[in-house]
């Protein structure tokens, strides 16, 4: 019964003393004129217990700050004949995002079981899938060029592993390897 005695004691002083700092315009400017280093409102450290006859300490409960309303001004009135002119903000537009996705065609090179040429998609500054366009075949050409494409054609072959044309060469396709290093150079270059 005392702590609820207490809890509304201090309610309601805290209250009071809300309105009578907020209700007045000559101490709201005063206190509007304090350094901000000292604490308008006390914290729960700084508010001492009470002791009830039983020994008991209890901390008077603060009142949570009501949200309050900006006091209207005094405005003064436009002298008669001026204009008012607003600015509008510049207006923005967005572009629709290009597509950075690129398809980049290496310079054929001729060796001495065929013609080979290599084509590279690019996006952004990563190189994101490789395809032979031309290779040697006929014969065991077609073995070895399905080797050469197995290793380092499609989207996790190892020039995109590697995103360079430092490939290792196919065993057997020795040749034909190294004509696919060049054409690819030269995509990278175009590229990049």
């Amino acid at each position: 019964m005392r702590r609820a005695f207490l809890a509304i004691t201090g309610l309601a002083a805290s209250t009071t003393a809300l309105v009578v700092f907020k209700g007045s315009p000559a101490t709201n400017q005063v206190a509007q004129n304090l350094p901000s280093s000292q604490p308008v409102n006390p914290t729960p450290q700084e508010v001492e217990p009470s002791v009830d006859p039983a020994g008991v300490e209890s901390t008077p409960s603060v009142a949570p700050k009501a949200p309050t309303s900006p006091k209207p001004t005094k405005s003064t009135a436009r002298p008669s004949g001026t204009r008012t002119t607003t600015k509008a903000a510049p207006r923005t537009t967005t572009k629709a995002p290009q597509s950075t996705t690129r398809r980049v065609t290496g310079n054929g090179f001729e060796n001495e079981y065929g013609y080979v040429q290599v084509q590279i998609v690019v996006s952004g500054n990563r190189i994101v899938e490789a395809v032979a366009l031309s290779l040697p075949s006929g014969g065991e050409s077609d073995i070895h060029s399905g080797d050469v494409r197995n290793r380092y054609d499609g989207r996790g072959g190892e020039v995109v592993q590697k995103q360079n044309a430092n490939l290792n060469t196919v065993s057997g396709a020795t040749e034909t390897s190294n004509s696919y290093k060049q054409s690819l150079r030269s995509a990278i270059e175009q590229a990049f």
